[in-house]
């Protein structure tokens, strides 16, 4: 895996400049780093960076910034393309001739060859960044889900297009502002995350999952050349009518991608949770292997969220190389010094802590992992979607509870602050546009008074999208799962483990991501995916064919923090030290009253929203210490 990173301006800047906004991304590729500068005929001065982590092609052939054999184009480029065998064979068939072994060639030729199509032919997860000088074009793409991360900063009358993997590399951009966007803390707070293409600075903006923006002549253009709900609405036409058929191509597409994923010149391994995706990835990797699979799990002492017991007896039953490690609180709570350094945005999903743990333990025996990412986004196994779905079949008793709450002389708002958050969230979901988002007005009551100024809502605006693809208009689940595969799995899922493994210079890749397996899984009536309540039906049949039932049939659990323990005692110094008044009133973001109040609160109540919401806070405040301003020292 690598870190990309340049700029275009019509100011002029010296390599140092360049340099060191490369080294903010020595974590992601410690092996090589290569940075180039030119002037273009208009006048602009290019940079172009790249840190490299060697994976295929270990040799200097694979240095990057890399350029066509007629020094016509150029390209930095971070990620894996797992189809480039056959791609390199086409291009060599059309009499390209190729100086390396990697797959940075390969686009670079490919994009010769074909233009703004060639990101259609590709199967893996990249941010690339290609200059064409002749058309002195300089383009970036992101993969269809979002696998890897690419930012860009664009002000256009500074006449500035910069660009990074991550934030901290745009950071050191000499003419970069730190302005932030208040207006988006509280939809934060809600999501845990921002959600693209917003960020929390502004004029920056994440590149969406799918698309293309081509920076032209000072301006720029944005083109999505693989669109999720264009793509839904084409597949769901070609429904599977037999189930057996449908489970036999998901096998097969399963061992294909796996296959695909452990084509490598490093160590190769998977994170084994004993879980259901896990299991599977696991399984399909020992199937296609000639050789035992490397496999890590970390387990912890608490039982409530130990796997690691399940972990173990499901490598000893596939005959896997097993590494597992029990990590205690001392160990968990050791990794929050580092979060703000290697999350360069605010980031509150706590799993981020075991998420790293497990990539350290990973490194000391591979340098690629394959992880079970988004079984649970394509295949229906979330508990909300069991909410979801209870939401659409009581929808019409929500509006007559409510219209009742209208009628009466009752105050309204005090009767419902008042109801417990999962009836407060049936009840108050009365509108139209945002029915699947049903659980944000529960965060939001709690957080919607604490941040200074407009807030914008937390509500994610693709719902109105879905709303008008006519297959979708009575099934809220897969509307959901539509949902989450835009924003939570591009915005968190993934962000949590690219930075988590990242900042051990860890590559993760995510099988169950492969392009054909997304649109496979939208050609599947949702009854094989959520079948009499059982969730992930289909993936589990096929998981059972591998491994016994009972090895891994059992309810979900997910990497879990102390966070009531962490907040009500370690972390509650820390916290009063970032809520001090004084320096709240300075910053300008969080109201200290409201903010106050909400730590009493967390004081004495079990409702998990105020430790989440807490977290959240802390960790904007960590960040902001970090990269922004330090009020506190």
């Amino acid at each position: 895996m690598c870190g990309i990173c340049g700029y275009v301006s019509k100011n002029e800047y010296s390599e140092i400049v360049l340099k060191n906004m490369n080294d903010t991304l020595i974590h992601r590729g410690p092996d090589d780093a290569g940075t180039y500068q030119c002037h273009l005929r208009s006048g602009e001065q290019l940079g172009l960076a790249q840190r490299r982590l060697s994976i295929v092609d270990l040799t200097e052939a694979g240095h990057q910034p890399m350029f066509s054999y007629n020094n016509k184009y150029a390209i930095v480029y971070n990620g894996e393309v797992y189809n480039f065998i056959e791609l390199r064979k086409e291009l060599v068939n059309k009499g390209y001739k190729f100086s390396s072994q990697c797959d940075t060639e390969v686009i670079l030729y490919l994009y010769m060859e074909y233009g703004l199509d060639f990101l259609s032919k590709l199967n893996g997860m990249f941010a690339i960044a290609i200059m064409d000088f002749d058309n002195e074009r300089l383009l970036l793409a992101r993969d269809r889900m979002g696998k890897k991360p690419l930012y860009y900063y664009y002000v256009p009358e500074e006449n500035n297009f910069v660009f990074g993997s991550e934030l901290k590399a745009i950071m050191k951009f000499p003419e970069f502002h730190k302005s932030i966007r208040t207006e988006l803390v509280s939809a934060y707070l809600v999501n845990k995350c921002f959600d693209s293409p917003n960020t929390v600075f502004e004029n920056t903006f994440k590149v969406e999952p799918g698309q293309l923006i081509v920076w032209e002549k000072g301006t720029i253009r944005k083109e999505k050349y693989w669109d999720l709900l264009k793509v839904y609405q084409r597949c769901s036409k070609e429904i599977v009518p037999e189930y057996e058929d449908a489970k036999k191509e998901i096998k097969n597409l399963l061992l294909d991608s796996v296959s695909k994923r452990m084509i490598a010149d490093v160590n190769v391994g998977t994170f084994l949770s004993g879980g259901i995706d896990s299991t599977l990835i696991t399984a399909c990797a020992r199937e296609v292997s000639n050789e035992p699979v490397r496999t890590f799990t970390i387990g912890f002492n608490s039982k409530k969220e130990n796997e690691a017991e399940y972990a173990k007896e499901v490598a000893k039953y596939l005959g896997t190389e097993h590494t597992e490690k029990y990590i205690s609180s001392e160990e968990l709570f050791e990794q929050i010094k580092d979060i703000a350094k290697f999350y360069d945005e605010p980031f509150s999903d706590s799993s981020q802590i075991p998420s790293m743990l497990v990539s350290k333990l990973a490194k000391e025996g591979a340098t690629v992992i394959l992880s079970g990412d988004g079984g649970d986004e394509l295949f229906c196994g979330y508990e909300e979607y069991d909410w979801v779905k209870a939401a659409q079949y009581l929808d019409r008793l929500g509006d007559i509870g409510y219209a009742f709450l209208n009628a009466s002389v009752l105050d309204k708002i005090k009767v419902l602050d008042k109801l417990p958050d999962k009836a407060y969230a049936f009840l108050n979901n009365r509108n139209k546009d945002t029915k699947i988002q049903l659980f944000n007005d529960v965060r939001e009551r709690y957080t919607r008074d604490m941040i200074y100024g407009n807030s914008i809502s937390s509500k994610r605006s693709l719902e109105s999208e879905l709303k008008n693809i006519s297959e979708l208009e009575n099934d809220w689940q897969m509307q959901k799962m539509l949902l989450d595969m835009r924003y939570y799995l591009a915005d968190e899922v993934l962000v949590k483990m690219d930075r988590a493994s990242m900042k051990y210079s860890l590559e993760v890749r995510c099988p169950l991501l492969d392009y054909r397996i997304v649109e496979y899984s939208f050609r599947l009536p949702l009854k094989y995916k959520y079948y009499q309540h059982e969730k992930k039906y289909i993936l589990k049949d096929v998981l059972y064919d591998m491994v016994p039932r009972e090895l891994v049939d059992r309810p979900k659990m997910g990497f879990g923090v102390p966070l009531v323990q962490w907040m009500r005692n370690e972390l509650y110094n820390p916290l009063m030290r970032y809520a001090d008044k004084k320096i709240l009133e300075k910053q300008g973001i969080f109201k200290p009253k409201k903010l106050h109040d909400f730590i009493d609160k967390m004081m004495v109540s079990d409702i998990s929203v105020y430790n989440s919401v807490l977290w959240g806070f802390l960790m904007f405040q960590m960040w902001y210490q970090e990269h922004v301003e330090d009020l506190w020292n």
